[in-house]
């Protein structure tokens, strides 16, 4: 199902579920010592942004040029209904649609809130935009549109997957971002981990501190993050705001949307403008969050304040975590491998509103969803979103098995084409 451009346009303001929660939403700390986290954000981060984490307002305007960058970058977007699918599966009573988020030019969801934020820091006249990424989807959006803005894009990247996806980091070079695998030789918290393993793989956490670091040292830069805070969440419930639209012009209604989860980004775009509903009492829908063993924050962390960041430069965020200094093994879906969920998701977790699902760490399961999605439905999704296509087949069989009629809907966040070595290595082994 297609939206035209016109239905688009009608989407005056992002979502904002914050006077929605059935409480308020635990503010940011500060721990105690050391200088103020929240003033360091603030320095850091862009003023509008900044202003978005913690603004009231159910509806927060979209600018025009950022509804025209939307265009420009592929929206509005599909979504489908999965048929040849459902008849792999042999379904009867259960419908299974997805939103196509990975129809952008970099291939993920992660250009909505990247071109909202380049686009506030270009208004701000800041010049560099500093970011960290995990699979490296997020560390493209950015650079994409940093490139569309005439602005500098430096990008923080995991090591572990830095070294398996350079096709990635030659298109993040090509719209003239600078790359560096992370931990790194740029950053105090880089240098220290590298002394201590020069072959440390990195996390997100750790790409995250040393974008920090890196940022608050230069004047005219403004650090970006891609999920976990609010206004992340709030940017990209374009997803969710088409979806509705689209399942409104088929009488349609799911009763179930899952979609992958590390820190909550797609996740939340996807599904809060409909957990508003659930939460005004005008709608029922069921709410699942697909994760990886290897960083169960929904399913096995626990519901405190912690940094959002190894090196501790964040302010306390009340979230579920397993804690930021965690270890956590290496998975060819790394977007999924943070330690924490963010506060949004993690309160609506805390309510029972959403529920989650974790995954062996060995991923078979997820490598072999991705490939019944591509012999079914031809498209090659990355290895995060098979999560979501895993989760989602394994709830239409126990919904068939029980003989519930369920339309269930998840979101395709990326595509596979930059993690064709990761396919390779899971499913043809030589």
């Amino acid at each position: 199902m297609d939206l035209s451009i016109d239905d688009f346009y009608s989407i005056k303001s992002w979502y904002n579920i914050l006077s929605d929660l059935p409480e308020p939403l635990p503010p940011p700390k500060e721990p105690g010592d050391g200088i103020s986290r929240i003033k360091f954000m603030q320095k850091v981060m862009s003023r509008t942004c900044f202003s978005q984490e913690s603004s009231s307002k159910s509806r927060i305007p979209i600018p025009d040029e950022v509804m025209k960058l939307h265009v420009q970058a592929g929206r509005p977007r599909p979504l489908y209904r999965a048929r040849r699918l459902e008849k792999y599966l042999k379904l009867k009573s259960v419908k299974l649609y997805y939103k196509r988020e990975d129809l952008s030019p970099t291939g993920s969801h992660k250009v909505n809130t990247a071109i909202a934020q380049a686009f506030f820091a270009w208004k701000e006249r800041k010049t560099k935009l500093i970011t960290e990424t995990g699979a490296g989807q997020w560390g493209t959006a950015l650079s994409y549109a940093a490139k569309l803005l005439g602005l500098e894009c430096v990008v923080f990247w995991v090591r572990a997957v830095y070294k398996w996806k350079p096709d990635r980091s030659t298109l993040m070079k090509l719209y003239g971002a600078t790359v560096h695998p992370s931990p790194s030789d740029q950053t105090e918290t880089g240098r220290k981990l590298l002394k201590e393993n020069m072959d440390h793989p990195g996390s997100l956490g750790i790409a995250v501190s040393e974008g920090l670091e890196y940022a608050e040292k230069r004047e005219e830069s403004v650090y970006c993050l891609g999920s976990v805070l609010n206004h992340v969440l709030t940017h990209q419930t374009i997803i969710g705001l088409e979806a509705m639209k689209q399942f409104e012009s088929i009488d349609e209604s799911p009763d179930l949307m899952i979609g992958c989860l590390g820190g909550g980004s797609n996740f939340g775009g996807f599904i809060l403008p409909f957990a508003g509903e659930v939460l005004r009492k005008k709608r029922t829908c069921e709410f699942l969050a697909a994760q990886s063993m290897a960083a169960p924050n929904l399913v096995k962390g626990q519901y405190r304040y912690d940094f959002a960041d190894v090196s501790e430069h964040t302010p306390l965020l009340k979230m579920y975590t397993l804690g930021h200094s965690v270890e956590m093994p290496a998975i060819k879906a790394d977007g999924l491998r943070y330690h924490a969920a963010a506060p949004i998701i993690s309160l609506l977790r805390h309510y029972g509103i959403v529920k989650a699902r974790a995954y062996p760490i060995d991923e078979n399961e997820i490598f072999e969803a991705a490939r019944i999605f591509l012999k079914t439905e031809g498209w090659l999704a990355a290895p995060e979103s098979s999560y979501a296509i895993r989760a989602a087949v394994d709830a239409a069989q126990e919904f068939e098995k029980r003989k519930e009629n369920k339309v269930i809907a998840f979101n395709i966040s990326g595509h596979g084409f930059l993690d064709l070595p990761a396919y390779k290595e899971k499913l043809f082994p030589s």
